[in-house]
């Protein structure tokens, strides 16, 4: 499920609305970045946090529930742009399953 949006990340590119299949975002409100607003209709396909430019998404592989979650947390753990990385869509061009951190992390998070 989305869980998260950094606004320090976010270039309000809005790619995240023309890729969610469910309509899970709203135009960008006052703050200038996408809104979450229909957070239960997430389907967690990761398509928003996969096509995110500079990994300003985050979504909790295993949330069936929304959940409070703080974006330092989600930098120290090497969250944000995990999903992305680990497809192997990262700046960086490293990645592969081996290295996606989120459900490890996650599993630690309790």
């Amino acid at each position: 499920m989305i869980e998260f949006i950094s606004p320090n990340r976010c270039i309000a590119c809005n790619l995240c609305l023309r890729v969610c299949p469910t309509n899970v975002f709203d135009e960008a409100g006052e703050s200038g970045i996408p809104v979450i607003a229909r957070q239960h209709d997430c389907q967690t396909c990761f398509m928003c946090e996969a096509y995110c430019p500079v990994d300003a998404l985050y979504v909790a592989p295993f949330a069936e529930e929304a959940r409070a979650v703080e974006e330092s947390t989600l930098i120290a753990a090497k969250l944000l742009g995990s999903y992305r990385s680990a497809i192997g869509w990262a700046k960086d061009g490293e990645g592969g399953a081996d290295t996606d951190l989120s459900w490890r992390v996650l599993q630690d998070l309790g």
